[in-house]
């Protein structure tokens, strides 16, 4: 892991864009199409705000969510409704949003079709990850009802999530599929999320599952 700090927000969010930018840059050189990997919540927000007007050969890059609620992509709470209006705009708008939700009752019965569309696009070129004060990535959740399997070696591509304190079902990637990806940044501010890191340092990801990802990513914290 490496630990990047920087002296406000603005200089990380500034920061964080550059490098994911340059990491993209990388990937559309050596690749025809390039997979990039983001999460949802209010945290990436700016950064999406400044990678959307980014001069990127958008139109070869597929861009995909580590975790989706299963709510309606109209509700607020929807990760694909945030980087729909974030990120997907400008120049971004010319990339392609491989879906990680359904018009289904539930998760598990789409979770085949949406991980056939994801599996070309494995390993994930450039990730972006958040993190919880509980030491949760994506929808890998402390005590989530099928975190054994989600971190499983022989896990699937996706697993169906349901967590103490979520309000609704979850849909998430595997940790072999997060972990497996050539580039990974991980994005956390504040005094209690880097003890929460501290923290996941010394835990296995059963306790801490954002320990899954950590030995090759980059976190980007300021307080």
């Amino acid at each position: 892991m490496i630990l990047e700090t920087y002296p406000d927000r603005e200089a990380l969010v500034l920061g964080l864009a550059n490098r994911l930018v340059g990491d993209l840059a990388a990937a559309l050189r050596q690749n025809d199409r390039v997979s990039f990997c983001v999460p949802g919540g209010t945290s990436p927000g700016p950064v999406f705000d400044i990678l959307s007007g980014a001069d990127l050969d958008w139109g070869r890059v597929d861009v995909l969510l580590s975790d989706e609620r299963w709510v309606p992509e109209q509700s607020e709470r929807s990760n694909t409704r945030l980087i729909r209006e974030r990120l997907l705009t400008g120049r971004a708008a010319a990339a392609r949003l491989v879906p990680l939700h359904a018009d289904t009752a539930t998760p598990e019965e789409a979770l085949a079709g949406l991980a056939a569309a994801i599996e070309p696009l494995l390993p994930l070129d450039v990730l972006l990850l958040g993190m919880g004060a509980d030491m949760h990535t994506a929808s890998l959740f402390p005590g989530a009802d099928r975190l054994a399997e989600a971190l499983s070696p022989a896990a699937p591509i996706l697993v169906a999530m349901r967590a103490p304190g979520a309000p609704e079902p979850r849909v998430t990637l595997s940790a072999p599929v997060l972990a497996g990806a050539m580039a990974c940044h991980i994005l956390i501010t504040g005094d209690e999320k880097r003890a929460a890191l501290d923290r996941a340092r010394a835990l296995p990801p059963d306790q801490a599952p954002v320990a899954a990802v950590l030995a090759e990513a980059v976190v980007h914290w300021a307080k």
